[in-house]
């Protein structure tokens, strides 16, 4: 077959401009200059394309002969690619061998139809008590994870993958969006001696590449992640760090294709930009892609464009504290800002929506009594709202629990929680069942029984 050949026209910094003289390439077309990949954005005439370079356009010159390779930018999928790390063209970046002879997918699809959709409210249960009591994610569903640097996103995330290989038998792809090289780099190493790994894909898109691959990669992940869930029939939990940086590559790639901006300087397309990856993540009556989605809130407006339209495909949010990390509580889930879509009676039954409820309101309660505390001092406080402060308080610490992937840090065995003793743990301890025990007995526990374990070894001695 012959090649359809075109020559370079015009560039202009990513962007450059191809003219064709048989026939134009598709939209979002693979065209190929030297070792540069061009991805096809738009029509200028009926014989000119405009074209975003992934990767640098030095040396590129006006004239040169550019191929159209007569399909989309492709990425390997399938069993080959668990273990492996990639960018966002679907190369392998971790020192080994190439990949050979792997099914490649184009990373451009559109979302399921509703008649394939399966629309059943089913929980992801984590082993994470504060999230399944508090913020239950939804199979299939988005879950935003909130937090600055150093309150344990990674290690959320870390932990995520080591409970879905666990309980789902499933897989887990990591994107990184305009990831620090020092940040992939560490991620994959701690992966590694996590034991992870090999039931996980990396895919990455770093800071210093080019607006292009880093506003790709993510799709280049999504891709992947629905071969597993579409041939495999496997449950996926897709993690992505970060959405605002994916929102970020595709305003730099607006301005760059001379587009128009909207408001706050964002693409005239952010909304459906957001929309065309989000509803590609779904569940399927056979298997589910579930998603965590860490976002970066610009100045703490939570008005912002990029803000809006992230939340509106979220089912659940997990915000991370500062404070708590502070005070040693992890995971630093903050226990009150945190929601879910899916936390109601119907969905999550009666006794888990009573127990949440109770939980929140007695941490609230706490909440509004620190500030008398911090001024006249515990003892000072009715009775009444002694023991709620220390029921709070045992809550807290029931609440955090220790980690599989942090075991060689804290020499702490890992507990993976059935959602059942989280809650029996949480009522029992509403119940006063737990008033002689101290805060401390329930730090960093797993099941209630622990607890108690826990207190008859410190009273024997």
């Amino acid at each position: 077959m012959a090649h359809n050949l075109g020559k370079i026209s015009a560039i202009s910094g990513n962007v450059v401009q191809v003219t064709f003289d048989q026939k134009l390439p598709a939209l979002y077309g693979a065209l190929q200059v030297q070792d540069l990949i061009l991805e096809v954005q738009s029509f200028i005439d009926e014989r000119t394309v405009q074209t975003l370079a992934m990767g640098p356009t030095q040396g590129l010159a006006r004239g040169m002969t550019v191929q159209d390779l007569g399909h989309q930018i492709q990425v390997p999928v399938g069993q080959k690619t668990l273990g492996r790390m990639f960018d966002a063209l679907g190369h392998t970046i971790d020192d080994k061998a190439p990949i050979d002879k792997a099914p490649v997918r184009d990373i451009h699809a559109t979302s399921k139809p509703l008649s394939d959709v399966s629309v059943s409210s089913q929980i992801f249960i984590s082993g994470i008590k504060a999230i399944d009591l508090l913020a239950p994610m939804e199979r299939g569903g988005k879950t935003g994870l909130f937090g600055g640097a150093g309150v344990g996103k990674t290690v959320l995330i870390t932990e995520m993958i080591n409970n879905m290989v666990g309980r789902y038998d499933g897989v887990s792809i990591f994107a990184g969006v305009g990831e620090r090289s020092r940040e992939g780099h560490q991620l994959y190493h701690e992966m590694k001696a996590a034991g992870v790994l090999p039931k996980t894909v990396m895919v990455f898109g770093q800071m210093n590449e080019t607006p292009g691959l880093r506003f790709r990669v993510a799709l280049s992940a999504l891709t992947m992640a629905e071969y597993f869930r579409d041939e495999k029939k496997t449950d996926v939990l897709l993690l992505i760090d970060n959405i605002f940086r994916f929102i970020q590559a595709g305003s730099e790639v607006s301005v760059s294709l001379g587009q128009i901006p909207s408001r706050v300087g964002y693409q005239p397309s952010l909304g459906t930009d957001i929309a065309d990856l989000e509803e590609r993540i779904s569940s399927t009556k056979d298997a589910a892609i579930t998603s965590i989605q860490a976002v970066y809130v610009p100045a703490d407006d939570f008005t912002d464009p990029s803000a809006v339209h992230t939340f509106q495909h979220l089912s659940s949010s997990i915000v991370l504290s500062r404070a708590r990390a502070a005070q040693g509580l992890y995971p630093a889930v903050d226990l009150l800002q945190s929601n879910s879509n899916m936390l109601t009676p119907l969905i999550v039954g009666d006794r888990h929506y009573r127990i949440a409820t109770q939980v929140r309101q007695t941490l609230a309660q706490y909440e509004d009594l620190k500030d008398i505390i911090a001024m006249l001092g515990f003892d000072e406080l009715p009775a009444h709202d002694q023991q709620v402060v220390q029921t709070a308080r045992k809550l807290e610490r029931f609440l955090t629990q220790p980690f599989f992937t942090t075991t060689q840090f804290t020499t702490m065995e890992g507990r993976s929680v059935d959602l059942k003793d989280t809650l029996d743990g949480c009522e029992r301890i509403l119940s006063g069942e737990f008033n002689d025990y101290t805060e401390e007995d329930f730090y960093m526990v797993g099941t209630v029984e622990e607890a108690i374990k826990k207190h008859n070894i410190k009273g024997d001695k």
